[in-house]
């Protein structure tokens, strides 16, 4: 029997974390722009050095396995040496891998990370590949669906078609740069058939065509439920997320924390958030997890290291409360 919770589908990758150690005279960093330059030709010295498994589906199934929850990743990786390491830091994670297909002859996503001031530059190779839909494809509670590379569309309408054969399954939308970048009318079916789905501002407002315009939260939440998801998310940086479940409001602000590094910062939230979701708690507990759950994983380097586990969460639930963390309706 069948007794997986949440399926993570999209990519995974492996990212290697540099810090420069002369960047400082390199970076410009002015209140519109900023740049770090580096002297063509050089030889770079770098003080800091780091690996860590990424991807917005890696993070979400580690993310939430930490957190209580079942869950399996569905990806597509090469069957090389990064792949490999991939599949052996996820095994000890004990997400479940049986929906991972790796291709022989095939390449594995890898991104160079380059640290600063607590953001990021990142170099990404998406190895290009066709995505396998696994066979058998099981039902479970929930699937949280995300970012994917150029040749998406296939596998995202294999994915269609199987949610329409799968109503009971509730469908997490989480669309990364190049579903966004196809247009709406690319990822319509999808969202049509979602019941949340997680965006920050920037892409809220890429969505609902209204980039440029001094949006209103409520009616840019309101927009973004017309085009078919029946609960949405919107993340705002310092300015806190918000939800809209259809009928109400929703603001959580941030915990007053410094950034060490930005990555995984969104991933984090989402799995914190569908995983308070899944065991039953209400939105408003649910933007809390996710927001916790970011706050921890902004003081280490990558995308997983700091994710929380289920025991950590009363610890860090206190200090969102010591800290003045308000989650109500506006």
């Amino acid at each position: 029997m069948n007794n997986l919770q949440l399926l993570s589908i999209g990519d995974a990758t492996l990212d290697v974390f540099l810090e420069p150690t002369e960047h400082e005279q390199f970076c410009e960093v002015q209140s519109k722009e900023s740049f770090i330059c580096f002297t063509y030709g050089d030889k770079i010295p770098v003080k800091h050095l780091d690996f860590s498994v990424g991807g917005n589906a890696a993070n979400n199934a580690v993310g939430t396995k930490r957190l209580g929850v079942n869950s399996a990743l569905v990806s597509t990786l090469g069957d090389d040496i990064v792949g490999k390491m991939i599949v052996e830091k996820l095994h000890k994670e004990e997400v479940d891998l049986n929906y991972v297909i790796m291709q022989a002859h095939a390449n594995t996503n890898f991104s160079n990370v380059i640290n600063y001031g607590g953001e990021r530059t990142i170099f990404s190779y998406h190895a290009p590949r066709s995505y396998e839909f696994p066979v058998n494809l099981p039902e479970t509670d929930w699937v949280y669906l995300t970012s994917m590379g150029e040749t998406f569309q296939p596998f995202y309408d294999h994915f269609v078609d199987w949610k329409r054969q799968h109503p009971n399954v509730k469908l997490a939308f989480n669309p990364g740069s190049r579903q966004l970048r196809a247009g709406l009318s690319t990822i319509q079916p999808v969202m049509e058939l979602t019941q949340i789905i997680y965006v920050n501002k920037s892409e809220a407002e890429t969505l609902t065509a209204t980039e440029g315009k001094d949006n209103d939260m409520k009616e840019l939440l309101k927009a973004l439920s017309d085009l078919g998801p029946k609960q949405c998310i919107i993340t705002d940086g310092a300015e806190g997320s918000y939800v809209y479940d259809g009928q109400k409001f929703i603001h959580a602000g941030i915990l007053p924390v410094d950034a060490y590094e930005r990555t995984g910062a969104g991933d984090s939230f989402g799995s914190g958030c569908i995983s308070a979701l899944i065991k039953g708690k209400s939105f408003e507990e649910a933007l809390l997890w996710g927001t916790i759950n970011s706050a921890s994983v902004i003081g280490y380097v990558g995308g997983q290291r700091g994710l929380l586990a289920e025991s950590d969460m009363p610890e860090w639930l206190e200090k969102a409360r010591s800290s003045g963390v308000v989650v109500e309706e506006f």
